[in-house]
């Protein structure tokens, strides 16, 4: 990275001095990123956001996305706009502008009102040149009347598919992003994503209503990225292990269930490799510690679900392995698409066994119960939640999933995703669970608490949250119990242990956390005859998850380049096959060794043992049509000799 010297133009990254002409982006990419020159169609992105026009960028997991909002936006006057459904990537973003000089916040769940109010003004008068918000923030009154004093320079749609009703991770909040452009409608767009078809391209662009057609492709092909599937025969754990023997560096598994990721990362802990595990349901404080863990190579193998990697810049990932087959293409390639980042060879490989094809389908008709099931799951809700004929429009309350499954005797899974696809019809409304993090506020004055005595462990924990927590004496804030642990040096139950007895010495007012979702009522109760659920709800998403689903059962039995097979579905028509993968290199195993690997092996072997014909160079670990192909090859280009003794 360069040193930044005052000198220099746009210094403070907050409408300062602007850098103008020609080269104004290559000159911000030096100066705040480090970069000498743009990679792929970066620079196509930035010119084209950078002229007023709506834009949409497709690239590759590793692309740079970031890069192709950021500069065009540090070149212009005004607040660029950033909506994303990732808080974690917009906290780590919004740190690493800070520590670049520039003006950056961002508004997400979990924050108290008060905090909110001040992000906002800070985008009003203090010059802020980026604002992160996730997309359920959009409709609230209170940003939206904030907006119209903001100078908007353009909107960034960041994980655009989630727009489109055709894409394989479609979020209703995301429609919430049509209000904005009816309140800047001069404001251009850019729309980003790794993960696109056709269908979904055209979508996106139509759900942002786009004034022109527009799209910047970059291709999705990674050169460096070998695909393999491999059909275990022992146990998954097994072949996991042998992978991780087999091909060096730092690795992802990602597996379907939380209790899958404990348990295999326990086993391959019993085995001598180091690992740990990561899921939705670990407190903060644990994800980031194992994620930082795994980042600095303390750790090995990260076990998870596809909970983890949205926004993990960890470039040497050398092994992605799936242990459960994706329910769409789009999710393997992005997952997959995080080994590998750093140009060098990579191995993405999907277990599979004889029961694979069966259970994947099978979650068709669990993601899209039958009709009658959903209306007999909303009677049974509006019945668990004592909710009235007629009543109930606006109305919240806390909603136990397993208890209620228990009580009627539904199959949680099922349950839930009709309950999903309710909300998606308009009936209901889910909360997230992180936003029922544990709340403080103090009851007593301020002078009061000095006459108080108090035990060490308490006083120190007062101190903190007096220090830490703004507006504490007027309203609830969230805390965090294991960052407040780690912070005083205490256990995260002692921590909560205090604040109980604290509670009950009336010193303050405490709600501990809840993992407890909520449900509310968008419109009044009505018979279960009268739900009605569209076909963009059910039927044609029911039939996209089908074709999705038959395209990876395709892609386990095909004889095809793996790639190939990849880059069609994207739209992206090529002949060319990539020589990696374990169907063009002809095998039914891992291919571990490319050609360049064997070709060094083959070298290495014939110095020292000076094999006399072909027959003689044989390998445990590599097929003998491997070793033949190549020294085919070798022999062809001159590269070995053999001389009969």
């Amino acid at each position: 990275m360069t040193s930044q010297d005052s000198s220099r133009p746009a210094k403070d990254g907050a409408g300062g001095q602007i850098v103008r002409g020609e080269d104004r982006y290559a000159a911000i990419l030096k100066e705040y990123f480090g970069y000498d020159s743009f990679r792929g169609i970066q620079r196509d992105i930035i010119e084209s956001i950078g002229a007023g026009r709506d834009t949409l960028g497709l690239m590759p997991t590793g692309g740079g996305k970031s890069i192709t909002f950021q500069v065009p936006a540090l070149s212009q006057d005004g607040l660029c706009l950033v909506i994303s459904p990732l808080i974690a990537l917009m906290k780590d973003q919004v740190e690493h502008l800070r520590h670049q000089g520039i003006k950056a916040t961002a508004v997400y769940s979990g924050m108290t009102h008060d905090e909110v109010i001040v992000a906002l003004e800070n985008c009003i008068f203090g010059n802020f040149k980026f604002l992160y918000i996730s997309p359920e923030r959009l409709s609230s009154e209170l940003f939206q009347a904030k907006l119209r004093h903001m100078k908007v320079s353009f909107i960034t749609v960041d994980e655009a598919h989630c727009i489109s009703q055709w894409g394989y991770d479609f979020r209703p909040s995301y429609t919430r992003i049509a209000q904005i452009r009816a309140l800047l409608p001069e404001v251009p767009v850019l729309a980003l994503t790794a993960t696109a078809t056709p269908a979904v391209v055209e979508d996106i662009q139509q759900q942002l209503a786009f004034r022109e057609p527009n799209v910047k492709r970059m291709s999705f092909e990674r050169k460096n990225l070998a695909y393999s599937v491999l059909r275990v025969t022992s146990t998954k754990e097994q072949a996991v292990e042998e992978l991780l023997k087999r091909v060096p560096g730092t690795a992802i598994i990602y597996t379907r269930s939380r209790s899958a990721t404990r348990e295999l990362a326990d086993y391959l802990m019993r085995q001598g490799i180091t690992a740990t595990f990561y899921h939705a349901a670990l407190t903060n404080s644990e994800k980031n510690e194992r994620a930082k863990a795994w980042q600095s190579d303390q750790i090995r193998v990260m076990v998870a679900t596809n909970a983890f990697g949205m926004g993990i810049d960890k470039a040497d990932v050398r092994l992605i392995v799936h242990t459960d087959v994706p329910d769409s293409p789009e999710a393997y390639y992005q997952e997959a698409g995080r080994a590998g980042r750093d140009g060098q060879k990579a191995h993405a490989v999907l277990l599979y066994d004889s029961h694979s094809e069966a259970t994947i389908r099978r979650r068709v008709e669990d993601t899209f119960p039958p009709e009658d099931y959903v209306r007999k799951v909303y009677e049974d809700m509006c019945y668990f939640l004592q909710m009235a004929m007629g009543d109930g429009y606006g109305v919240t309350r806390e909603f136990h999933l397993e208890e209620f499954c228990r009580t009627f005797r539904h199959f949680p899974v099922r349950a839930y995703n009709a309950l999903q696809l309710l909300s998606r019809a308009g009936y209901i409304e889910w909360a997230d669970a992180e936003e029922n993090r544990s709340r403080v506020m103090m009851t007593c004055h301020r002078e009061e608490l000095y006459a108080m005595h108090l035990s060490s462990h308490a006083d120190h924990l007062l101190q903190h949250l007096l220090r830490t927590c703004t507006g504490i004496f007027s309203e609830y804030v969230y805390i965090e119990e294991d960052e407040i642990a780690r912070t005083l040096n205490m256990k995260p139950e002692e921590v909560s242990e205090q604040l109980v007895l604290l509670s009950r010495r009336h010193i303050l007012q405490f709600i501990p956390r809840k993992f407890i979702p909520y449900i509310t009522f968008t419109q009044r109760r009505v018979e279960c005859e009268e739900i009605v659920l569209p076909p963009s709800i059910y039927a044609d998403r029911k039939r996209e998850m089908n074709q999705r689903i038959q395209t990876m059962v395709t892609y386990l039995t095909t004889a095809d380049c793996r790639s190939r097979h990849l880059l069609n579905y994207f739209g992206e028509k090529t002949v060319r096959a990539c020589g990696m993968c374990d169907n063009c290199l002809e095998r039914s195993v891992l291919p571990v060794f490319d050609k360049a690997t064997v070709r060094e092996r083959i070298r290495k072997f014939m110095e020292r043992e000076h094999p006399s014909s072909i027959l003689d160079i044989r390998f445990e670990d590599i097929p003998s049509e491997v070793v033949g192909t190549v020294l085919h090859e070798m022999l062809l280009d001159e590269e070995v000799h053999f001389h009969n003794r």
